[in-house]
């Protein structure tokens, strides 16, 4: 057997989730599995491999013993709550114990409806597996906090969108599923037990080191503010834009969850939406931190029964730790900043010396990664690359002066700081229009795209002279990309 399941989640109470049947695809065939992975989880890649493995991986076989679940969630999208949302196209196989003693969610994403489903079809196209994939694989390379992707497979069948297009399921690698619609799910319902059991079970799977002195609740609520602080400074820091962050999206174990129409910013400002159906710039770039706080008060206010039987106590406890986050998030996305910088010691000011190069940046649509990136070769006296990206280079040039300035005041050796910032601005993200040209061209029936970005992208930081290509940023009439839910 390729899994040895041990699924926790089946344990708590059959109102958490729906026991499936999976449904067969017609005709399987292996796109991809992840080698690495699947030996960090302790699974055989030529297990998964395997005719056997194949049919695992497209849910036409079920091993003995095990049973596959839907999860029950609620959620807000774009700021409208929805009571019952759930896994209407994704089927927990099970939970696996990893090498490293980590327990580690199964699922399968398109494997069919579900009582969830609310009208789809509960399938998945090849494009939309492919960009999770990807993108997902990517970001585990880049250092991100990410759910992971073990393996990919064709169906045989046609999955029908505005277009016909080849059917496909991907295999998702997660901490867990349990998001805070997870918690919204249950409060909608007012059934205040099974947030408690939810708390508990929560903590004790992602957080069991997490000091309880006020409660469950109010130990889960601060463990959860602290990791998505974290997540959504790494994002900006790479100018990732997560697309539809809503709190079904929002992962409690503050791991990225769910690549629909997510992106990379090209041209930078804050105000950058990339996504067709963010009409209003909701979840741009810029407002993903305030995002994630706006998303963290909706789980206070579902933990909120279970902290205190006074309810006005229970607000302003729960209010106190919410008021910590953007404190937390200032203080990581600083943190983030100074690494890009090449500052290796923490000064006042550093947060607004970084700000004063953002905002030229902004003003000229300078590209994100390009303009970190080569700030590197500043330092070994060539600024031409950085210098040619600005169409009015006075302002970066007299920025440039007062960064100098700052960086000889922590008095380390320019090749330290060289490799700080080699470390952490990378020289190859999955830029759309590289990310639009493989989808479109394994579709036809070409992967070679897939798994030529597939292996730059698992070494973002070293320079590919083979790949340099793959760096460029898009040209002009490639900036009005925009992304599409994959449902």
């Amino acid at each position: 057997m390729p899994f040895h399941f041990d699924t926790s989640y089946a344990r708590l109470p059959e109102h958490f989730y729906q026991r499936v049947a999976l449904t067969p695809v017609s005709h399987p065939g292996l796109i991809v599995v992840n080698q690495a992975l699947a030996e960090q989880l302790g699974v055989s890649p030529e297990g998964l491999a395997s005719p056997e493995g194949v049919a695992l991986l497209a849910g036409n076989r079920v091993l003995e013993g095990t049973s596959p679940l839907a999860l029950a969630y609620a959620g807000h999208q774009f700021g409208h709550f929805v009571p019952q949302l759930g896994d209407g196209r994704a089927i927990l196989l099970g939970e696996v114990v990893d090498r490293d003693g980590r327990r580690r969610d199964i699922q399968l994403k398109g494997s069919g409806r579900t009582r969830f489903s609310r009208g789809g079809d509960g399938r998945a196209a090849l494009g939309p597996v492919l960009r999770e994939y990807l993108v997902s694989e990517a970001m585990a390379a880049l250092g991100v906090p990410t759910t992971r992707s073990l393996a990919a497979v064709t169906t045989g069948e046609v999955v029908r969108r505005e277009t016909p297009l080849p059917g496909a399921i991907l295999t998702r690698v997660a901490s867990s599923h349990l998001r805070i619609g997870t918690f919204e799910y249950f409060a909608a319902r007012r059934d205040s037990q099974a947030i408690v059991e939810l708390t508990r079970y929560a903590l004790a799977r992602h957080y069991p080191e997490a000091p309880t002195p006020a409660g469950p609740a109010v130990a889960l609520l601060d463990q959860v503010i602290g990791a998505q602080a974290k997540l959504v400074a790494r994002w900006m820091a790479l100018g990732f834009v997560h697309g539809v962050m809503n709190t079904d999206n929002c992962s409690i174990a503050g791991e990225t969850i769910d690549y629909g129409p997510c992106a990379f910013l090209d041209a930078y400002h804050p105000s950058r939406t990339f996504s067709s159906i963010d009409e209003q710039g909701r979840y741009a770039f810029g407002n993903q931190p305030r995002i994630a706080l706006w998303n963290l008060t909706r789980l206070a206010e579902a933990l909120l029964p279970t902290v205190d039987p006074d309810e006005d106590r229970a607000e302003a406890v729960l209010t106190e730790h919410l008021e910590s986050y953007s404190g937390r998030f200032n203080a990581h996305y600083a943190a983030e900043l100074r690494k890009k910088l090449g500052l290796m010691t923490e000064r006042d000011g550093d947060l607004e010396l970084a700000l004063g190069l953002l905002a030229p940046m902004a003003e000229q649509r300078v590209d994100y990664t390009l303009c970190f990136r080569g700030l590197a070769n500043v330092l070994l006296g060539d600024d031409t690359k950085v210098v040619r990206l600005f169409s009015e280079p006075a302002p970066l040039r007299e920025w440039l002066e007062r960064w100098r300035r700052r960086l000889a005041l922590d008095e380390r050796p320019v090749e330290e700081q060289v490799a700080l910032m080699g470390s952490v601005n990378p020289a190859f993200i999955p830029r759309n229009h590289q990310v639009e040209a493989m989808i479109t061209a394994a579709t036809e029936g070409d992967r070679a795209p897939f798994f030529r970005l597939l292996s730059v992208l698992a070494d973002p930081y070293r320079e590919q002279a083979e790949a340099a290509d793959l760096a460029e940023a898009p040209g002009q009439d490639q900036f009005g990309y925009r992304t599409f839910c994959g449902t």
